[in-house]
């Protein structure tokens, strides 16, 4: 299973692989029923949760029912225990719309769904199709912006970061920017003369990843205008907790516009 996932993650196109996810994965996890995992997010259980990775599988990552990852689930508990996005209804735009998420925010918003918005630069389940590094809406017009694990993907991402913080409404706008960060490394390691996929990969862990950040994300976030909070969410819960979560030991950042 750990083969063949990681052969589909890396030779598939995205685009083919979000069609395909929907019905092959809780096909697949047919055969992992059981009590031993629960996703926070769509409430199943399974013996465990599916292996996933582009290089080295991790166990007992991948929900078979909403196809949550660890980070997904460590985010949604973050919007749902900590921020009353669920309660009210922000203008919201969600870039690269994670689909376990995405489920649960567009029937929340089905009453205002101009409120929240999906964007992404080619997957066909988003509302609007753009390049993070030019965001075709106007200033301070956003009052929650949600945007996971892409700035490692974007060329300029410091020219992205400050396309975020033009579009968000000063005083009240809010955001989660999440990005895989070595907390090991004390800063963020980028070299673009690196163009070889296979090298990238070992590199940087995936071929298409462009830096690896270290414990300076925040600091980055910071520069681009925004307050920033660096928090070991992971931290909140009980051993036990983040066990049967699967949680990872990411940390939450949520920033702020002045």
């Amino acid at each position: 299973m750990k083969r063949l996932i990681r052969w589909a993650l890396n030779h598939l196109p995205r685009p083919v692989l979000q069609r395909m996810a929907g019905w092959a994965v809780p096909l697949v996890g047919l055969f992992y029923r059981g009590r031993g995992a629960e996703c926070p997010v769509c409430g199943a259980r399974f013996r465990r949760f599916l292996p996933y990775g582009y290089v080295h599988a991790r166990s007992n990552a991948l929900c078979a029912k909403c196809l949550s990852l660890e980070r997904h689930r460590l985010l949604w508990l973050y919007l749902t225990r900590e921020t009353d996005l669920l309660r009210t209804f922000p203008q919201t735009l969600h870039i690269a719309p994670e689909v376990c998420i995405m489920r649960h925010l567009k029937p929340h918003f089905a009453a205002h769904p101009e409120r929240y918005v999906t964007a992404d630069l080619e997957s066909p389940l988003a509302d609007l199709h753009f390049d993070v590094q030019r965001i075709p809406l106007a200033d301070a017009s956003v009052d929650v912006v949600i945007c996971n694990h892409l700035l490692e993907h974007v060329a300029d991402d410091r020219r992205a970061l400050r396309e975020l913080h033009r579009i968000l409404r000063p005083g009240v706008g809010w955001g989660i920017l999440l990005s895989p960060v070595d907390l090991n490394r004390e800063t963020t390691y980028e070299d673009d003369t690196i163009t070889d996929p296979e090298q990238r990969t070992r590199i940087f862990g995936q071929y298409d990843h462009r830096r690896i950040y270290g414990r300076d994300y925040a600091d980055r976030l910071r520069e681009a205008g925004f307050e920033a909070r660096d928090i070991d969410y992971a931290a909140a819960f009980t051993a036990e907790e983040r066990t049967r979560f699967a949680l990872p030991a990411d940390h939450i950042y949520v920033v702020r516009k002045k």
